[in-house]
């Protein structure tokens, strides 16, 4: 096999198991360099010690992205579907109904690549040059593993940009992006092609359900809702009221759309969710259960010091609205925001208000997300659930 190699400079070993490898780690000669974004490599220490098989982008700060801990692994079909099928018999022991995240990146040794699962439509996202580069031998791995009856390529991450990648969404096979997601018993309407990120968020699955338990009979604000996965569910499970709060009117349409098909109804608000809160507290007005689910407010570590002042004013003006003996849910998607950080903040917030809260749920991702565990990064999703005097 005729490969490039990369190679570590002794002394500056990579992460043992750490899938990422970053490019001050590596002998970034004229030679590495020279090497196509997105080439599969093999990456070396200067004693010729392997660490493994993966792909190499010259610009990129993570520089390498292992596959395999082995050199000279063939990246084909056959590896992409053994890694499939690995994952399918992870999630068909975990779920009755083939909905679900199929592939999370690192965490099912794909980094780079996710595959989100609709019955038999799939979307996939690239996000990286690497990954990009396998895009004809991903798909075909597909078809021999799954036989999907619509394909579509959802990569249009901003993400992409820092690969170098074009962003753009086409869908590969078949036709019908608007399809019906069936989670926690509910049926819920997405757009594969046009939504957020994959068309759904599955990662909050089991947060859901948590939340569903304590709704009946309760009032509920769920704000940054999307297209209503906590709030239709919810009302489903008995809410006497619920609002689903979103700056997005399509996102809204769907969400109302979802509340119809489960024989429920939910009160669409379309504006900024901080001006929504504001403007209820100022109103004096409460919900025996608010949610929070925000865009990630640190999209990089730069972000940090503003991301984390949004956070604690989010879950002060959260509590601010959440009435006596209620509960108060907040989630952080970002994974540039380290838990202890992001509860130290969520708590400052709930203080500010003279709220007593006790928190009562602590939590992440369903297991359709598994997270890699030599990489925190890939356990972005944190969600804390406070129980408010």
């Amino acid at each position: 096999m005729s490969r490039k190699t990369i190679i570590l400079p002794k002394g500056r070993r990579a992460r043992i198991g750490s899938p990422w490898i970053f490019s001050n780690e590596i002998r970034m000669d004229a030679a590495a360099k020279a090497i196509a974004p997105g080439s599969v490599v093999n990456v070396r220490g200067e004693d010729g010690r392997a660490f493994g098989t993966g792909y190499f982008n010259p610009k990129s700060l993570i520089a390498v992205r292992l596959l395999s801990s082995e050199c000279d692994v063939p990246i084909d079909r056959d590896f992409f579907g053994a890694r499939i099928a690995r994952a399918l018999a992870l999630r068909d022991a975990l779920y009755d109904k083939p909905y679900y995240r199929l592939l999370h990146a690192e965490g099912d040794g794909v980094p780079g690549l996710v595959i989100d699962r609709f019955d038999d439509v799939v979307t996939v996202q690239m996000g990286t040059a690497g990954m990009e580069k396998q895009a004809d031998t991903i798909i075909a791995a597909l078809e021999a593993q799954l036989k999907p009856r619509t394909i579509i390529l959802r990569n249009d991450a901003p993400s992409r940009a820092l690969e170098g990648l074009e962003s753009y969404v086409r869908t590969a096979k078949g036709e019908g992006a608007r399809i019906a997601v069936q989670e926690n018993g509910v049926r819920y309407i997405a757009d594969l092609a046009a939504g957020q990120k994959t068309g759904w968020y599955y990662d909050q699955r089991d947060n859901r359900a948590f939340i569903a338990a304590l709704a009946k009979g309760k009032t509920v604000l769920d704000a940054y809702s999307y297209s209503g996965g906590f709030g239709v569910l919810a009302a489903k499970a008995g809410a006497k009221e619920v609002i689903c709060l979103d700056s997005s009117a399509p996102a809204l349409a769907l969400a109302e759309e979802s509340a119809k098909a489960n024989g429920v109804k939910i009160t669409p608000v379309k504006a900024d969710a901080f001006e929504e809160l504001e403007r209820l507290g100022a109103a004096g007005e409460t919900f025996d259960i608010v949610l929070a689910d925000p865009p990630p407010f640190v999209k990089s570590k730069k972000d940090l010091e503003p991301g984390a002042k949004a956070y604690r004013k989010l879950a002060k003006l959260g509590a601010q609205v959440t009435a006596p003996r209620g509960i108060l849910k907040i989630a952080s998607c970002s994974h540039n925001i380290p838990l202890d950080r992001f509860m130290a903040e969520c708590s400052a917030g709930i203080a500010r208000t003279g709220r007593p809260a006790t928190l009562i749920r602590q939590a992440g991702a369903a297991p359709d997300h598994p997270v890699h565990p030599l990489l925190p990064e890939s356990a972005y999703l944190k969600a804390l659930v406070y129980a408010l005097d």
